[in-house]
């Protein structure tokens, strides 16, 4: 990666598939944002940027491979493969790490206590949820995503973190039970994810936008 790729990545701002770190505080909290990134539609993470897109840099790259690895080794079940990439712009040290979507999720993150949870990218956050639905390709795929339904959800979700099947209901005038059926294919079909650790059940957009 060269200088102005890494300013163009930085330039998109943190979004569904970039997040950035100044450091890792701890392995367990990065586990969950590796998790969700390959839960999701992969992602990178950019170490030693701060939130604001300004290049800080890290002191040494070991100490936060060693907490990546970590992450990914032993407290992401199923185990992730990640790559990494150094850079020294302006003679700072930044991590790139990249995640690919996974074809074994879904994967969990193990907290200090043990307790193993599902996280997915909603935006530029990193949420739990009780299940992932995984993809199914069908026949009536494209039809479903092309429709004016999928375009108002998708124009809905561009500027809000997330959507509930009332809120949905109201917005293309159908019942609650039929917009959640319909928020559900939306899931199966890979244009949304389902966030259903809290009460009502949301759905944010899968992919990048």
């Amino acid at each position: 990666m060269t200088r102005n790729d890494l300013d163009d990545l930085i330039a998109q701002g943190e979004n569904t598939r970039l997040e950035f770190k100044r450091s890792l505080s701890s392995a367990y909290r990065i586990a969950r944002t590796l998790a969700a990134f390959a839960n999701t539609s992969g992602g990178t993470l950019l170490i030693g940027i701060a939130d604001d897109g300004k290049i800080v840099g890290v002191p040494s790259e070991i100490r936060e491979v060693y907490k990546i690895e970590e992450a990914s080794d032993r407290l992401i079940e199923p185990g992730l493969t990640v790559s990494y990439e150094v850079l020294r712009p302006d003679g700072r040290i930044v991590l790139v790490v990249r995640v690919a979507e996974s074809d074994e999720k879904p994967h969990y993150a193990i907290n200090e206590s043990g307790q193993r949870t599902i996280y997915v990218r909603a935006k530029d956050k990193s949420v739990p949820t009780n299940k992932l639905i995984i993809t199914q390709e069908t026949a009536e795929t494209p039809d479903l995503l092309k429709s004016p339904t999928a375009r108002t959800l998708i124009q809905y979700l561009r500027k809000n973190d997330d959507i509930t099947a009332d809120r949905f209901a109201k917005l293309i005038n159908i019942s609650d039970y039929r917009a959640g059926k319909l928020l559900r294919q939306l899931a199966e079909q890979g244009l949304l994810i389902m966030i259903d650790k809290s009460r009502p059940v949301r759905f944010a957009l899968k992919l990048a936008e």
